[in-house]
């Protein structure tokens, strides 16, 4: 059985070869190393683990899950013992000297990444609105500005809620829009994902923000504190704080073919 070369994470500690983990084949992890920096492996079975096979089982999403867990951990408990840079599931190299190549070629671009990460930690924030009750209290407000008597009460109503639903969706998005920008500023970094579909989610609310953000890790707290405060500020929406999460967002490297 011939084993490929799973990539987790680069580090600058090349000395510090990692003790007791195991990755998604359940293989110990260990050190590659090029210079001052190393990569954190796995040797894994090809037939499992090759391009052909991985084409395969990523279309399993309770495979898929799985090895997601199994390489997060791996990842997060290497981020946990200092700055590194985490790849992207599934990067499979076919030899240990193809690693080394890789960390030759990209040296410059993984020193500085480290950089980057070095103190600081990812988290997330989601912001959702329930789009019917901000939809119903903009209709209240704009027939309570317009009605002129009882009898057109029900036309003012209707009409109003039919320019409220527009006037929700810009309204949602401008605020989205400077939730980012508040966050930034709070942050090292900062970017917006794809918000996700509620049909997808299950939840009545939609989410109109979807921000990933790199915050130092003595200001963690204040973050934290912004997004409550933030929360409050903002009527009608709610802003979920998750994290924190190894620094995919700002240094994760896609996956390579083997």
């Amino acid at each position: 059985m011939t084993d490929g070369v799973w990539v987790y994470a680069i580090t600058a500690n090349a000395a510090d070869e990692p003790r007791g983990m195991t990755g998604v084949a359940g293989e110990p992890v260990r050190a590659v190393v090029a210079g001052d920096l190393a990569a954190m492996v796995g040797s894994v079975p090809l037939e499992i683990f090759g391009a052909e096979p991985l084409r395969r089982n990523l279309e399993d999403l309770r495979w898929l899950e799985a090895t997601a867990r199994a390489h997060d951990a791996v990842v997060s408990a290497i981020t946990r013992q200092g700055p590194a840079v985490p790849l992207r599931l599934a990067t499979v190299y076919l030899d240990d000297d193809r690693v080394r190549r890789l960390l030759d070629e990209r040296r410059a671009d993984f020193e500085s990444a480290l950089t980057l990460v070095a103190g600081r930690t990812e988290w997330g924030v989601k912001a959702y609105g329930d789009r019917a009750a901000l939809t119903s209290a903009m209709a209240e407000t704009n027939v309570t500005s317009s009605a002129r008597g009882a009898g057109t009460a029900y036309l003012l109503r209707r009409k109003a809620q039919l320019s409220a639903q527009e006037t929700v969706e810009r309204d949602a998005a401008s605020r989205a829009d400077e939730i980012h920008a508040h966050l930034v500023r709070q942050a090292a970094a900062g970017t917006r994902q794809a918000t996700t579909d509620p049909v997808l989610t299950g939840r009545p609310d939609w989410m109109v923000l979807n921000g990933t953000y790199l915050v130092d890790d003595d200001r963690a707290d204040e973050f934290a504190a912004t997004v409550a405060e933030l929360g409050k500020n903002n009527p009608g929406f709610r802003l979920e704080l998750t994290g924190p999460w190894p620094p995919y967002s700002f240094v994760g490297v896609a996956r390579e073919p083997t």
